[in-house]
């Protein structure tokens, strides 16, 4: 039995076994259980530690492991309905609403095909990587004291160097470390819009930052995108009706549309927004999702910022692994002491052991050899969804990030599609979440990064070409 499939049936066996124990009954040793299940010591005590956490079992040094007593019933829930009126108070001001986010993060079963994550599949993770950085960084002097609360000085200085260029426009003290890309949406939004404020979108954009924009009490304001990016004349009229302060642009294979902002649009945001005395947020997730096919990528627009307009995201998160949680917000001047103060009052900092995970990872040839590999990955398995749909094919497409943008005839429903999808046994993405107003026509989202391999998207791209037939 290898150890990379025996966890799961060691853990059945072992629920399975513990219901023929009394309380407090002590279980086989783990030199017995490695023998029994043919498996290594290190997933026996994996499979031990989740039955601990489970409450099914209790570990006692020295002693071994014994079963835990029964769980007792916590009784009768009582009365929580006046929550309803609690939290309808600012129901106007706020609204929480994590559907779509949930969506993406939500594992479909074994039998059906992932087209909707968005996180890397473990057979695209580094995962030997990960592991001797963490083995390096738990060795590291100092690895579980207190960070600063700007972010380890080393992995400023990397990302300083990573968004800005060598000789780029930014140092350390312009880079505070943050927990992932999402984390650091919302503590700009946060930082840089009061609540009730109008903040500018693209449209299409990703759901996630309008949940954040929403769950902060603000107003997203679309601006439309065409092949080109953000149309830049509706930007310029969008800031002058709303006097919104704040724009958040995706110039780099945009989520979901997979537009990448024209060197003069590039020139044009970045006048437009200090004209009218505003931030751009740039979220630049998909630098790391580059193809092995695209050609050279622009620079971001903080690196030809001298003037303070671009607040920056960063994140490790997307290329490497979903619990890689750190990335980095670069900005200048005062509004780095706000994003500063925002992420102190909301997390204090971010854990140092995850810190140093990632300092020893950007810091290894395996990291560069990732990126390599990464790369020629997802221009394959782009290929191959994009072959695989055949009429279905995409406007454009993307040499980056990890989907696809389909547009579907007038008049269908796209829900509906997504749920015949499902039945099919594809998940997919319906397109009207990454509208912050009316969607203009219906869409559907493609991920091709959250299966094994190129033949289950070419599975799910029959199965979704099934799904769609009796929408003509």
């Amino acid at each position: 039995m290898k150890d990379g499939s025996s966890f799961g049936q060691l853990l059945a066996g072992l629920r399975t076994e513990l219901s023929r124990y009394s309380e407090g009954e002590k279980l086989p040793s783990s030199r017995v259980l490695v023998r029994q299940y043919q498996v290594s010591p290190v997933t026996v005590s994996r499979a031990i530690a989740v039955l601990a956490a489970e409450g099914l079992v209790t570990s006692r040094p020295g002693a071994g492991v014994f079963k835990a007593s029964a769980r007792r019933d916590r009784g009768a829930l009582g009365d929580v309905s006046w929550q309803e009126v609690a939290l309808s108070a600012d129901a106007g001001a706020r609204g929480a609403d994590a559907a779509s986010v949930l969506a993406t993060l939500t594992t479909p079963p074994p039998e059906v095909i992932d087209l909707n994550g968005g996180y890397l599949h473990a057979s695209l993770q580094p995962e030997r990587a990960l592991a001797a950085a963490l083995a390096r960084a738990g060795r590291r002097p100092g690895a579980w004291s207190r960070p600063p609360v700007e972010g380890l000085t080393e992995l400023r200085a990397w990302f300083a160097r990573d968004v800005g260029g060598p000789a780029g426009p930014l140092g350390v003290p312009d880079v505070l470390v943050t927990a992932g890309g999402q984390t650091a949406l919302t503590t700009a939004l946060r930082a840089l819009a009061v609540p009730g404020a109008p903040v500018l979108v693209e449209s299409p954009t990703y759901p996630g930052l309008l949940s954040v924009a929403r769950a902060a009490g603000l107003r997203p304001v679309p601006v439309p995108v065409d092949a080109d990016g953000v149309r830049t004349d509706l930007l310029a009229e969008a800031f002058a009706a709303s006097r919104a302060r704040v724009f958040v642009c995706q110039p780099l294979f945009s989520n979901p549309s997979g537009t990448v902002l024209s060197p003069t649009r590039r020139t044009e945001v970045l006048t437009i927004a200090r004209e009218a005395g505003a931030f751009v947020v740039e979220d630049d997730f998909a630098r790391r999702l580059v193809h092995a096919d695209s050609p050279p990528l622009p620079r971001p627009l903080a690196a030809d910022d001298p003037d303070g307009v671009v607040v920056h995201v960063r994140s490790l998160t997307k290329a490497a692994s979903p619990s890689l949680r750190i990335g980095a917000l670069t900005a200048r001047g005062p509004a780095l002491e706000r994003l500063r103060a925002i992420q102190v009052v909301d997390s204090l900092f971010v854990p140092r052991p995850l810190q140093e995970v990632a300092l020893e990872l950007v810091g290894s040839p395996a990291w560069a050899s990732h990126l390599r590999t990464l790369a020629a990955a997802l221009r394959d398995r782009r290929t191959a969804l994009v072959d695989a749909l055949a009429e279905l094919r995409p406007d454009r497409t993307p040499r980056g990030g990890y989907h696809l943008w389909i547009r579907l005839p007038d008049g269908t429903d796209e829900r509906a599609v997504a749920a015949t999808a499902l039945r099919a046994g594809v998940a997919v993405t319906p397109g009207g979440p990454y509208f912050a107003a009316e969607a203009p026509a219906p869409y559907l989202r493609l991920s091709y990064v959250s299966t094994p391999g190129t033949a289950q998207l070419e599975e799910g791209a029959g199965r979704l070409r099934v799904a769609l037939r009796p929408y003509g």
